[in-house]
């Protein structure tokens, strides 16, 4: 995060840098706020901070690895600006804590999942303990250590940073997990499922469409379970379906999406809210993991395939024209050829619209990393590559399906790769860049789509003025780069 809200250019200035999930991009803007609110400012670099900040993730370590190699790359910033704050936030600093100051000395500051409201009030009190030894009262060097658990703690991720316009906005409305699947490490990082009270964050929202929100995207680690330990179940509809009933009837909110459910909390009540609740978009992240009984009984993942399909059945049954996305992991500890070509054909049967794939890694703290059969990684990469291609040819097949289709998108502004378009996104959340006009920022607006690569469309937009002869001097955009 760099350049929104820059206040006054001598304050102090803070870059915070988030790897991972949209928790993690949530969290990171809760913590932001509140460095702006007294006073910080963004600092659009690392070159111009006097704070960085890494929100850091732990299900892959390939994630650890990218966090921990742009720390060590800040070691000759520090020596050139010994005032400098360094520090690491979120999943990596609660599974590694202490370790993390040893391995790094330059680190001033490492705090847990349950401790980052905590980052303003600890990073404030570093640059005080320095400013004091500078004026002649010699200390220690302060570092700081906060990963215990705290209750409550899910209640603190609820500021928004401020904007002109919003078009759309993560809301997070529940923190941790108590599934513990044997490849994942998130109830180690993020501690016990704990829910947000309904009242709040239906507050949150409101607040959001007070100031321009279209779409708000709900967050939680099984975000269909939220509140089931806290909450009664009412006229058979689920915590987490009346929370989205009162979501979407607040006026102002257009779209609503939420991320990511578990196939074994997807019941009836849920598929109806999604065919009876006009705002909430026929967009579903259903994790599969794998397509193979025996290896998902391994991971402990609570369903069958058959199961998993008999779902997706009643999902596009409900909801016609669904766009369905789904996360596959590839070499987890036993999986055999066999197991591979389960997945394999889960993704020919299920033709998703949009896959993510992810190679085995094991995790210190779950019950798979204690197998001794293992994946070799020449074949895990082999299984990936083969699973990757099929799912493309999928995608790009299902993508020629919206060629010349009229479909509506919420701008959300700059595409990142070119100043002259905008994007936004379909309401089964497909990428589409359109030419930019200011007018049209933070609107929904009406599209047909005239191309796409598989995976970004392009659009132009379907209004009574595009009929008419464009106005001399405009420009034509340019055709998208190939």
């Amino acid at each position: 995060m760099s350049d929104r809200g820059q206040g006054d250019p001598a304050a102090p200035a803070v870059f915070l840098r988030t790897y991972g999930c949209q928790m993690n991009v949530r969290d990171s803007e809760a913590v932001l706020h509140r460095f702006v609110t007294q006073g910080y400012r963004i600092a659009r670099s690392e070159a111009e901070a006097d704070v960085i900040l890494l929100n850091t993730c732990s299900v892959r370590d390939l994630a650890e690895e990218k966090a921990c190699g742009k720390m060590a790359s800040l070691h000759a910033r520090k020596r050139e600006n010994p005032n400098l704050v360094l520090g690491f936030l979120g999943c990596m600093a609660q599974r590694r804590g202490g370790d993390l100051l040893h391995e790094f000395p330059e680190v001033d500051l490492v705090l847990g999942t349950q401790k980052l409201h905590e980052a303003l009030t600890q990073v404030e009190r570093i640059r005080a303990a320095r400013a004091a030894s500078l004026a002649g009262s010699p200390s220690a060097p302060l570092r700081v250590l906060e990963v215990e658990a705290e209750p409550g703690s899910q209640n603190q991720i609820r500021e928004h940073l401020p904007s002109s316009r919003k078009a759309s906005a993560f809301v997070s409305i529940m923190q941790g997990c108590n599934m513990r699947c044997a490849f994942c490490i998130v109830p180690v990082t993020r501690g016990p499922e704990r829910a947000r009270p309904m009242d709040e964050i239906v507050d949150e929202v409101q607040k959001l469409a007070d100031q321009g929100t279209r779409e708000v995207t709900l967050l939680g680690q099984i975000v269909n379970l939220y509140g089931r330990r806290e909450l009664p179940t009412l006229h058979g509809r689920s915590p987490f379906v009346q929370l989205l009933e009162k979501v979407c009837s607040i006026p102002g909110i257009a779209r609503v999406r939420f991320t990511s459910p578990h196939p074994i909390g997807f019941r009836d009540d849920l598929i109806g809210a999604l065919r009876d609740l006009p705002p909430l978009c026929e967009h579903i992240h259903l994790p599969a993991q794998s397509g193979s009984d025996r290896i998902l009984r391994a991971m402990g993942r609570g369903y069958s395939r058959s199961r998993y399909l008999e779902l997706v059945d009643r999902i596009r049954a409900a909801v016609p024209g669904a766009t369905l996305t789904t996360d596959l992991i590839v070499g987890f500890p036993g999986e055999e050829e066999a197991d591979f070509a389960q997945t394999r054909s889960l993704v020919e049967t299920v033709q998703f619209d949009q896959a993510f794939l992810f190679r085995y890694s094991p995790r210190p703290g779950t019950s798979a990393a204690a197998r001794s059969d293992s994946i070799r990684e020449e074949e895990k990469l082999r299984r990936h590559h083969e699973l990757l291609a099929l799912q493309d040819a999928v995608a790009r097949q299902k993508a020629t399906q919206l060629l010349g289709q009229e479909v509506e998108i919420l701008i959300e502004g700059e595409s990142r790769k070119s100043p002259h378009r905008f994007q936004g996104r379909t309401r089964g959340n497909h990428l589409v860049l359109v030419r930019a006009e200011e007018r049209w920022r933070g609107e929904l607006l009406p599209v047909r789509i005239v191309e796409t690569t598989g995976f970004t469309f392009y659009a132009e937009p379907v209004l009574a003025e595009e009929t008419e002869e464009r106005s001399p001097g405009v420009p034509t955009p340019p055709a998208p780069a190939r």
